[in-house]
């Protein structure tokens, strides 16, 4: 997309002529081969980058080739139990049961009223489960869609609800992708590169219904949630694109070897013979036929012996095969082996956390890109018509005072630790060297520290009226037998 620069390009200077080289003492430029292997090509090579190309973001990731790539990675996500179970646990790792809102402000008895009644709201309207379906079609489809709308059968006093749409529906209304300056494929853009409308057709290109009918929506009512790997980048490609071969190679090969051991069971027994051709053996036909019966005893034709076709597979290495794979499978969407296999059998305690940090990682930025692209722009949205409703007793501030600019946080569910008692020693260090927070820990669980605090006054207050006790058990230190263990 080609921008408007709002500064002049300068003129260079002239290069000093020789005489005043000498003078200034500029070295003179030489000319330097430098190579690269990657950028050399041969005859051994040239089959290998023969894919290569140099198109545009936008380009590359066309109508057909987007088509395409969706079209095979929902059918391998239907049909591959590993694929199946990964994009899964990353939809269930990353939303889990829905991200919690806190808001900042003074006054803590509005900021409580408001966080109740949004957690009613996307209750009503199962936002964690549309969240965690998004997410999903983020990793197969390569992006989600969701449309701002009315609904007046929401059981709140905010009718906004939020309705995923898929990626097929947001396209070119004549089916022609066009890739302009102002239009990449049903999204239309302003002179400055925002995004302005979607072109959304009212039926799935697959279903039965007229596909040429679409609506064209204002962009501040469409969310949407895709990865850009290049800059420049519009449209998204699925998450799983670089396992796709991967995942038809391990179900092809796992059903080869399925198939090879089956037609070794299948034969009971084989008659040979070690009898040259025209030899001195009984005459048999050829893959004839014998049914045998359990417990009996029988004799074998002349110069005949009895045998079974011995079972090659599955081979010894065959399960560190599908190992491998698997984890080079999971490589591409950052997941550890015994999570996309859910097997630690080969872990320990050190080596399973030290997997673990960049998956955590991982999803903590993940985390952070849901709650800007996805979560702001909802919360936004129903700040202001919570407004409208009177729902809060606060006068309604419109759209033009930045209303929505509330400071606030999203709160997601936290990772339990393997070992507790080894996390609850280093909570209480980090707490007692005060390089934490209450925010800060209550956090990492998923739970806003304001709520539980409230909670524990609470619960010492009532245990006070019964004249109960709370018995403190004091923190067991760690020996140097169990970090060993």
């Amino acid at each position: 997309m080609r921008l408007a620069w709002p500064w002049k390009r300068k003129a260079k200077a002239p290069y000093p002529p020789p005489q005043r080289r000498e003078i200034l003492k500029i070295p003179i430029r030489r000319i330097v081969n430098a190579k690269y292997d990657a950028a050399q090509t041969s005859a051994e090579n040239v089959k290998h980058w023969s894919m290569a190309d140099s198109l545009s973001a936008d380009e590359a990731n066309s109508l057909s080739v987007r088509k395409t790539l969706r079209e095979r990675a929902r059918y391998e996500v239907a049909n591959n139990s590993y694929a199946k179970g990964i994009v899964l646990t990353l939809a269930n790792d990353c939303v889990g049961t829905g991200p919690r809102l806190q808001l900042l402000w003074e006054d803590a008895s509005l900021c409580r009223n408001v966080e109740d009644a949004f957690l009613t709201w996307s209750n009503a309207i199962d936002l964690p489960g549309k969240l965690r379906s998004m997410r999903m079609a983020k990793a197969v489809d390569g992006e989600t869609f969701a449309v701002l709308v009315n609904n007046p059968g929401v059981e709140s006093p905010v009718k906004l609800d939020v309705m995923p749409i898929e990626a097929d529906r947001v396209t070119a209304a004549n089916f022609v992708a066009t890739f302009t300056e102002r239009e990449i494929d049903g999204i239309h853009f302003d002179g400055y590169g925002n995004v302005a409308t979607y072109d959304v057709l009212r039926n799935h290109p697959g279903s039965s219904g007229s596909w040429f009918e679409y609506d064209t929506i204002d962009s501040q009512y469409v969310i949407h949630w895709y990865r850009a790997d290049r800059p420049e980048q519009h449209r998204g490609v699925p998450e799983i694109t670089p396992a796709l071969p991967l995942f038809a190679q391990l179900r092809r090969y796992t059903l080869a070897v399925i198939a090879a051991a089956e037609t070794a069971a299948e034969f009971a027994a084989v008659l040979y013979t070690d009898a040259p051709a025209n030899g001195e053996a009984a005459p048999l036909d050829m893959l004839d036929l014998i049914h045998l019966e359990k417990r009996v005893a029988t004799t074998l034709p002349d110069g005949w012996k009895l045998g079974q076709i011995k079972a090659e597979q599955p081979a010894t290495g065959y399960g560190e095969f599908k190992k491998e794979i698997l984890n080079e499978i999971a490589r591409c969407l950052n997941i550890p082996y015994n999570i996309a296999a859910c097997n630690s059998s080969g872990y320990n305690y050190a080596s399973g956390r030290l997997d673990h940090q960049t998956y955590f990682k991982s999803l903590r930025v993940e985390q952070t890109n849901l709650a800007s692209v996805v979560m702001d722009r909802i919360f936004n949205t129903w700040i202001y018509e919570a407004m409208l409703t009177g729902l809060f007793n606060v006068p309604v501030i419109s759209q033009s005072e930045q209303f929505q600019k509330i400071p606030h946080q999203w709160f997601y569910d936290g990772n339990e630790h393997v070992d507790p008692l080894k996390e609850a020693n280093a909570q209480s260090k980090r707490l007692e060297s005060l390089t934490t927070t209450l925010a800060h820990e209550y956090a990492r669980q998923g739970r806003d520290w304001e709520t539980e605090l409230r909670q524990l006054a609470k619960e010492k207050k009532l245990m006070s009226e019964l004249g109960l006790t709370q018995s403190s058990t004091p923190i067991i230190e760690e020996t140097e037998d169990d970090e060993d263990e």
